[in-house]
């Protein structure tokens, strides 16, 4: 009786866990459909910003005024511009890098600045938490061991600076009443900042846009971004920074599977090693007492 009511506490207690699952999974798959859309030069990091954001706004704002009743947009200029930030900074860098190491850096610069920021907040850090995280970081680590090239340093510091704005963009959204809303808000807001990307847009002369590459930066933009980013504001309204930032520890294992599937990368044992680590930290982080 004891074990079914501890069980049935534990579901309840973590309503959660459905929805960041969908939302890691989006993440991951924004790593792959960039990296796909980028590698044989189907469009440009510029143009994929811009469709993705454009799209993802559209599909949010569509969804706010079919809410019965219609949702008002909420969101910010700050979150619009850490997101603006983070999208093309994560394009810009999927030049030169696979998918699995490129979620590597961005989510290893996600984790550094959640768990910053916890720690200057005065949240309490558990010595579970904290063993948790260092092992799923540790699991990260091997992805990048000898027997991979390293990544261009320009591309790692660019990903790295995407991975800053992201951990700050999901700080945004722990104080979220209405998720929804505010994802669409951001989004919106961030069109603006595309003014940015002007003098790229009108003067640059490797601009592309091919079919293909308009189709994966729609599907990131919807898919990926738009749904997958309103579903994560709500999750992190209901988890610590801590746990969030170990949450999305896993991005780059879901995303490193996805390349070998779907661009064809090698599988190997470090690999496949790296993903029970991770997952094993990230379970050690996440788990309660009864």
């Amino acid at each position: 009786m004891s074990t079914g009511t501890t069980t049935l506490y534990h579901r309840k207690a973590r309503p959660w866990l459905w929805p960041a699952l969908f939302s890691l999974v989006a993440f991951a798959a924004n790593s792959v459909f960039c990296r796909l859309a980028l590698k044989d030069g189907a469009i440009d990091p510029a143009s994929f910003t811009v469709v993705r954001l454009a799209s993802g706004t559209l599909f949010l704002l569509m969804l706010i005024r079919l809410r019965k009743p219609a949702l008002a947009m909420g969101g910010s200029w700050r979150g619009g511009l850490a997101l603006f930030l983070y999208a093309f900074l994560f394009s810009a860098a999927y030049l030169q890098l696979g998918a699995g190491a490129g979620a590597l850096l961005l989510f290893g610069a996600v984790q550094i600045t959640m768990f910053g920021f916890a720690w200057y907040t005065g949240e309490r850090i558990t010595a579970r938490m904290l063993l948790g995280m260092l092992i799923a970081f540790a699991g990260l680590l091997l992805l990048l061991l000898p027997g991979s090239a390293a990544p261009p340093l320009a591309s790692a510091l660019l990903m790295a600076a995407s991975g800053v704005s992201w951990g700050v963009y999901s700080l945004f959204g722990k104080g979220s009443p209405r998720p929804l809303a505010d994802t669409a808000g951001n989004f919106a807001r961030s069109l603006p900042c595309l003014a940015l990307l002007a003098p790229m847009l009108l003067l640059g002369s490797d601009l592309h846009l091919a079919p293909l590459g308009l189709l994966y930066a729609l599907g990131s933009g919807v898919l990926a971004s738009g749904a997958g980013y309103a579903v994560w504001y709500s999750v992190v309204r209901q988890v610590s920074a801590q746990q969030a930032a170990t949450l999305q520890l896993s991005v780059p294992v879901i995303a490193a599977l996805g390349g070998v599937t779907l661009i064809g990368e090698t599988v190997s044992l470090r690999l496949l090693l790296a993903c029970v680590v991770v997952l094993g930290g990230i379970a050690l982080a996440l788990l309660r007492k009864p």
